[in-house]
């Protein structure tokens, strides 16, 4: 997946026509920013519009088709796994709502679930999870990778104690 920029310049008052070609390419990417503002220059008004958009999926299903094969992550995951993933979608979930973004722009469903089943604990294996690059690792990587460490050195330190045998006294008759 690699991260594409499209630029608009619309006229004001624009066709039908015009219109019609932006939809047709907005429903035909998966979006992560449109930024658009109305530009005045030599008495003309035009839209400009600024699209970041996603490429590199070929093959992969539109958005509605995925929706329908849902994964469902709770089957999917180990109980011990599926809370760790838990707390990874609340934290994507407030970062989000801090950057007035989409969940899918912090990080996927699919990326939590990596995250927590290759026990990621450091940068480089971040970056190693597909469609997490440099950028998303440089914004997120310390926060996810505290809640990782974390939930992933309590879970050693839990299995830790059911390990050891319980120590009887010796007792004198």
């Amino acid at each position: 997946m690699s991260l594409q920029y499209k630029f608009f310049s619309i006229p004001i008052p624009y066709g039908q026509d015009v219109e019609d070609g932006m939809n047709a390419f907005l429903r035909s990417v998966r979006l992560v920013h449109v930024h658009r503002e109305i530009v005045c220059q030599d008495n003309r008004h035009y839209w400009a519009v600024s699209v970041e958009y996603l490429t590199g999926m070929a093959g992969e299903p539109r958005r509605s088709e995925a929706a329908k094969r849902k994964i469902d992550y709770k089957e999917e995951l180990s109980p011990e796994n599926f809370a760790v993933f838990a707390r990874l979608r609340e934290w994507r979930k407030s970062a989000a709502a801090r950057e007035a973004v989409q969940l899918y722009a912090v990080f996927m469903n699919e990326q939590l679930a990596a995250m927590v089943e290759r026990r990621v604990t450091t940068k480089s294996a971040l970056m190693a999870i597909d469609g997490v690059g440099e950028a998303r690792v440089s914004k997120y990587g310390d926060e996810v990778l505290a809640i990782l460490r974390e939930a992933f050195a309590r879970a050693e330190s839990d299995q830790g104690e059911a390990d050891r045998e319980p120590v009887l006294e010796n007792s004198r008759a």
